[in-house]
């Protein structure tokens, strides 16, 4: 299954990791440098969870990101579902 969020959609992005080297002026040195820059993934905080919806009287296998979960937690599970096309 891929790593794609239900409700908000996040899903992995690409950045980049920049290496530096050198000693800061400020510690007496010439300066930090960039001596080249990685590409990395960035990763959503992907959870899995069963959703107890009380409008339905039943359970909902969701996956979904952390931020995703506040959202359910502050809107109500039916309608944050509802929205999201899940239900």
């Amino acid at each position: 299954m891929a790593r794609v969020c239900s409700i908000r959609g996040s899903r992995v992005r690409s950045g980049g990791r920049i290496n530096r080297s050198g000693l800061a002026k400020k510690k007496g040195g010439i300066g930090r440098h960039v001596t080249k820059v990685v590409k990395r993934k960035v990763a959503p905080n992907l959870q899995t969870k069963r959703i107890w919806v009380p409008e339905l009287g039943r359970y909902v296998r969701v996956k979904l990101s952390a931020r995703a979960l506040k959202t359910v937690n502050k809107n109500g599970a039916f309608a944050t579902l509802k929205e999201a096309g899940i239900i």
